[in-house]
């Protein structure tokens, strides 16, 4: 069956900077839908979703029809609707996946699914970016190079406050010198979360075939078994002898 996939970003860059829009011209929600569908073919159904969409495009209907969502967002994580938060993270506890990407370790969802800052040090200067494989057998890890080489990218850097990961699959390293936890897996309730750094919109970098090759095999890691609903609904229910 295939994997109902919502990619999800807030589509402000490309309307307010010529140049991104020229990097990304249907979008960063539009380059990572057709990496995905490239890689996966038929095992995947992709939509996308935007910030000015109703209800952010994450409404009860598209939730409940999607296995997996991904989530860009950078400039205006404090216009995403706490209650479509809400919604969004009762899904997740449910046993949909989320895919974080980049700057959306700051997003609203992020935080009050890792109930931590959050927070890290960063830093523009075009740098390289060598993402470095430390779990090899991972299923996100798969065809992966050792390591995956990023030109040019915005630097991320440690002290990163996440939680201890569950797995983690990727480590960066810059040529500035900085070292960043770049791939960290996460399970909350009955959904898995998979974060991955790379990807600021200055830079073409959902377009590279290897990040690309990452996304796609993390979709496939998230997708849950089956559907088994909201896992907060019935909270109070007495046990029944």
């Amino acid at each position: 069956m295939a994997v109902n996939v919502t990619v999800w970003s807030e589509n402000y860059h490309e309307q307010r900077e010529e140049d991104v829009r020229r990097r990304y011209p249907d979008g960063i929600h539009g380059a990572i839908a057709a990496g995905l569908t490239e890689l996966l073919g038929d095992r995947v159904r992709v939509r996308t979703a935007v910030l000015d969409d109703p209800e952010h495009g994450l409404t009860d209907e598209v939730l409940a029809a999607t296995d997996v969502l991904t989530w860009w967002g950078h400039m205006a994580h404090e216009d995403v609707d706490d209650k479509i938060v809400e919604r969004v993270r009762r899904r997740v506890l449910g046993g949909m996946g989320l895919i974080v990407l980049h700057s959306g370790h700051y997003s609203k969802i992020f935080r009050a699914l890792m109930g931590t800052t959050c927070t890290l040090n960063w830093r523009d200067a075009a740098e390289r970016e060598l993402v470095w494989t430390v779990s090899p057998a991972h299923p996100i890890a798969r065809g992966v190079p050792r390591p995956l080489v990023i030109e040019r990218q915005e630097t991320y850097g440690e002290p990163f406050g996440i939680p201890e990961p569950d797995e983690l699959v990727f480590i960066s390293n810059f040529s500035g010198g900085e070292v960043f936890r770049s791939g960290c897996c996460y399970r909350r309730g009955l959904g898995r979360v998979f974060y991955f750094s790379p990807g600021d919109q200055e830079y073409p970098i959902y377009h590279h075939p290897d990040v690309r090759r990452v996304l796609a095999n993390a979709v496939l890691w998230a997708a849950p078994a089956d559907r088994p609903g909201d896992p907060l609904q019935n909270a109070h229910t007495p046990i029944q002898w």
